[in-house]
C-alpha cells in the first residue's frame, strides 16, 4: 500500500500478497482505520486503483478489487450561504434570471415597471366581492377577509420567504394595496368596478405584450412559466427598482451571478431560434 496523487490510496492486490480474509476485511474497515476515520464515515468520492509489479506476473481477481474512499481535497471549502441554497419556489437567484432572461430591453423593463403593480391592485378590487371568510369585529366594515385578503397575505408572505428584506417592503405595498382596493371598490360597487377592472386588466396585459413583441422580441414569461407571471411579477418589479436604484442585493455578489444566468439563458434562446430558421 502506498499513497498516489489526489490523496487516493492505492493498494498492490495479489494472491501472493494478501491472505483472502485480510481482503475482505479491508474492503470495510481497511481504509478507515489508516485514517483514522470512523468505519460509518461517508465520503464525497470514491477511488477504484490497483497496481501490479514485474515482480507478480498472476493476473488480478476482480473480485479482490479493493475500493477506498478518501475525502475529498475540497472538504474544507467554505460553505454556501443559506440565500443561495435554496431550491424550487424559493430560489430567487434562479427565478430572477428566469424573469431578466424575458425582461433584458429597458423599455420593456420600464412598462412592466408601470403596468404589473396596476394588474395586482384591480385583481384585488373585483376579488373585493368574494364571499367573507372571517370576521373581526375590530376591523372597519370595509375591509373585508375574503379571497382577496387571504391572497394578499399568501403574495406577502411568499415574498418575505424569497428575501426578508426586499420581501418586506414588497409585503407591505402588497397589503398598502389591500386596503386601498378595497376602499375603491367599495365605493364603485360591483356593477362599476368590474368594467373598470376589464379595462385596466386589458389596457395593462395589452401594453406589456407590446413591450415583449416590439421591444423585447421575444414572447412574454408566462407563456413558459405562469407562476413566474402570476405571483412573481410584483416583486421582481421592486427589486429591479431597489437595484437599479440603490444598488441593493440580497447577498453579495447576487446581481453578478444573476446576470451570468441571464447571459446563458439569452444566448441559449438566440442559438435556437437561429437553428430554427436556419
Amino acid at each position: 500500500m502506498f499513497l498516489g496523487t489526489n490523496n487516493c490510496v492505492w493498494h498492490q492486490v495479489s494472491t501472493g500478497m494478501f491472505m483472502p480474509h485480510a481482503v475482505e476485511r479491508r474492503k470495510t474497515a481497511f481504509s478507515s482505520r489508516m485514517l483514522k476515520q470512523p468505519s460509518n464515515t461517508t465520503y464525497s468520492s470514491t477511488c477504484f486503483h490497483t497496481s501490479t509489479t514485474t515482480l507478480f506476473s498472476q493476473p488480478i481477481d476482480p473480485k479482490k478489487l479493493i475500493i477506498t474512499n478518501i475525502s475529498s481535497s475540497n472538504s474544507h471549502e467554505p460553505f454556501i450561504k443559506n440565500s443561495e441554497t435554496k431550491m424550487g419556489l424559493l430560489d430567487l437567484e434562479k427565478h430572477f434570471a428566469f424573469y431578466g432572461a424575458y425582461h433584458s430591453n429597458p423599455i420593456n423593463v420600464a412598462i412592466h415597471i408601470l403596468f404589473v403593480w396596476p394588474i395586482l391592485f384591480t385583481a384585488q378590487i373585483i376579488l373585493y366581492f368574494t364571499p367573507t371568510l372571517l370576521s373581526l369585529g375590530f376591523l372597519p366594515p370595509v375591509l373585508v377577509l375574503n379571497w382577496g385578503f387571504f391572497a394578499t397575505v399568501f403574495y406577502a408572505l411568499f415574498y418575505m420567504a424569497l428575501d426578508i428584506k426586499a420581501g418586506s417592503f414588497t409585503a407591505f405595498l402588497t397589503f398598502f394595496c389591500w386596503v386601498a382596493s378595497s376602499f375603491v371598490a367599495n365605493t364603485l360597487g360591483y356593477s362599476l368596478a368590474w368594467k373598470v377592472v376589464l379595462a385596466a386588466q386589458v389596457f395593462c396585459w395589452t401594453g406589456q405584450f407590446i413591450g415583449h413583441g416590439v421591444f423585447e422580441k421575444r414572447a412574454p414569461a408566462l407563456l413558459d412559466n405562469l407562476t413566474q407571471a402570476f405571483l412573481m411579477a410584483p416583486f421582481f418589479v421592486v427589486l429591479e427598482v431597489l437595484q437599479s436604484s440603490i444598488g441593493y442585493e440580497p447577498y453579495p455578489g447576487f446581481k453578478t451571478r444573476v446576470k451570468t444566468r441571464i447571459d446563458s439563458d439569452i444566448k441559449q434562446w438566440q442559438d435556437k431560434k437561429q437553428k430554427k430558421h436556419s
